[in-house]
């Protein structure tokens, strides 16, 4: 039997945060899938394999071709029928904003492009523009879909979503340096004396320690401002927020269980964080 072309692939993926549980409203669950899926599909593009930056661009270039097909009610090419059947029947559904979806392309081709050159961040507002694009357009999108609409619910959500993407710089920096992917601010480095040199070796030196420290604190505080939020979504989404937003601050107290030394590991959530974080949200 052939698979529907209109139906999301099974997320195989290791994730902190829950996606498309049943927590989410049933009608909600097929367009939130579709979603994640174009989004995956976009960072495997971008990261995975040993393809060359021209060619993930290049690639990138022909993901977007059909973004656009879908949104202008063409039919898209049969590379990825998987993503652009249910992508396309969420925007002819539910009215998403085409926008938001562009803005999550130029995030991964940003990254391609620095990646390829080698290049970080300069400073943390620079950052905080590639979460704007990398990660905030799927808390808008989520949002669009619950019918909340209010400029603090968005402000909230994007605090929340930026959270999300730097906590998982802090946790992947033993993953990512290796593979020519810097994300610690050279403002923020250059404060904490740490050298470019020091994070090429990953050295947990003690001005290393501090500078993920303070990277830790500054995700954490934009967690807890985002996280007001959860009473602005309602029902069962709220729950699946909570949910999202407990899995964020229990990686960063791995982290800071690690001394912060995330230079040279990784924190995962394991079985037994999902009883505590069962917990906590029932007292957001």
């Amino acid at each position: 039997m052939h698979p529907n072309p209109d139906s999301p692939a099974p997320i195989s993926h290791y994730e902190n945060f829950p996606v498309a549980s049943l927590l989410c409203p049933a009608h909600l669950r097929a367009p939130i899938a579709a979603i994640y899926h174009f989004a995956r599909t976009a960072d495997d593009i971008a990261d995975e394999g040993d393809a060359t930056a021209a060619q993930r661009l290049t690639e990138l270039q022909a993901y977007r071709d059909d973004l656009t097909a879908v949104c202008t009610a063409r039919a898209p090419s049969a590379h990825w029928p998987q993503v652009f059947g249910p992508l396309r029947h969420a925007l002819q559904t539910h009215q998403l904003p085409p926008q938001l979806l562009h803005d999550l392309l130029d995030a991964f081709v940003q990254d391609t492009e620095k990646s390829a050159a080698a290049e970080g961040y300069a400073t943390h507002a620079e950052l905080l523009d590639y979460c704007r694009r990398s990660a905030n357009p799927v808390g808008r999108l989520l949002l669009h879909l619950y019918g909340v609409t209010d400029a603090l619910a968005l402000q909230r959500s994007d605090a929340i979503c930026s959270a999300l993407q730097l906590i998982n710089f802090w946790q992947d920096l033993s993953v990512d340096i290796p593979r020519g992917r810097y994300y610690l601010p050279q403002e923020d480095c250059t404060r904490f004396g740490v050298t470019q040199a020091d994070i090429l070796a990953r050295r947990q030196t003690e001005n290393a320690t501090n500078l993920i420290a303070h990277c830790v604190a500054t995700a954490r505080a934009s967690m807890q401002f985002g996280s007001k939020l959860v009473r602005q979504v309602p029902g069962r989404a709220g729950w699946e927020l909570r949910l999202v937003v407990q899995g964020g601050l229990r990686i960063l107290d791995k982290i800071e269980a690690l001394h912060f030394a995330t230079l040279n590991q990784r924190p995962t959530l394991r079985w037994w964080d999902f009883p505590v974080m069962l917990w906590r949200t029932v007292w957001m």
